[in-house]
């Protein structure tokens, strides 16, 4: 009964702050709702402004269904999964495991702005690591295919992937926060608008390469090559993997930019038997859709 009241407690206070945020009843830095559409439309008026493929629509394809995948990820399916967070943590802690038991830095007397750099830097490493992950194994990258389905790239592509990565990123991430005393800095939310923003241009129809920062952020034309159906044969399991940074790409020896026309392939060997539609393609990782004959 304590963890069916927990999961209910988180669900409705999910739900709740949800509601608020579109209504403007919370802080305004805080409104990742309103924030998420704001972000889109910018990003979306220079694509129109400064479309680096020219060829490809204003409304490209699948642009609707990568619409509906951002606000599925990000609010919908956020809302329902935190109620199996609140009782994994619940569950931990009736074994004595908390947030700050596996503390490994006590950071809470450092500044400010030095909390919030070593938490962007730990929670993006944590990212591009889990993104190997993705792709190196079979079971893992059957779900990550949904993301590299995306045969035209746009802002909205950013937050098109299949469920069960919430599930296999959460984890990671609530853990790198734990190394660094159990709790994100107060200012997080500039780290995550940040990660929302960076993320939306690096798969945008906008030709940006940050000039000498490219050893440091991660830009459209490094993730188009990310995305990229042909790899070399001794990079066949992906390139590019970095989320907000380039930085680990680089020092890992993963970076790869043959050029920057804009005209690549997108997608992957195999993609033709991916479903179209939404509810089949969250089903595919599973196994559970019939390819094409």
């Amino acid at each position: 009964m304590e963890y069916l009241k927990a999961f209910y407690n988180s669900f409705l206070g999910t739900l709740n702050w949800t509601w608020k945020s579109i209504l403007f009843e919370v802080p305004w830095y805080t409104n990742f709702f309103w924030g998420l559409i704001l972000i889109s439309l910018v990003v979306w008026a220079l694509e129109i402004a400064f479309p680096w493929r020219k060829e490809q629509g204003i409304f490209r394809k699948d642009f609707w269904l990568d619409a509906f995948y951002m606000f599925f990820n990000f609010f919908l399916f956020a809302i329902v999964v935190s109620g199996v967070y609140k009782i994994l943590q619940l569950f931990f802690a009736d074994m004595g495991i908390t947030a700050k038991s596996l503390a490994l830095i006590d950071f809470t007397a450092w500044p400010s702005w030095t909390q919030l750099l070593v938490f962007f830097l730990i929670l993006d490493f944590v990212q591009w690591f889990t993104h190997i992950l993705l792709h190196r194994f079979e079971v893992l990258w059957n779900f990550h295919k949904v993301h590299h389905s995306v045969k035209e790239m746009g802002f909205a592509a950013h937050l098109r992937y299949h469920w069960m990565e919430n599930i296999l990123y959460k984890p990671l991430k609530t853990f790198g926060v734990m190394i660094l005393g159990g709790f994100e800095p107060e200012q997080a939310y500039i780290v995550h608008f940040f990660a929302i923003a960076i993320g939306h241009l690096n798969h945008s129809n906008i030709k940006i390469t940050w000039g000498p920062l490219k050893y440091l952020l991660n830009n459209p034309v490094m993730h188009l090559y990310h995305h990229a159906y042909n790899l070399p044969s001794d990079k066949r399991y992906g390139v590019n993997f970095g989320i907000s940074l380039s930085l680990w790409d680089y020092i890992f020896k993963t970076h790869y930019i043959p050029e920057d026309s804009g005209t690549v392939k997108l997608g992957y060997p195999g993609d033709e038997d991916m479903p179209q539609d939404f509810i089949g393609q969250n089903i595919s990782g599973f196994g559970l859709h019939k390819k094409k004959s």
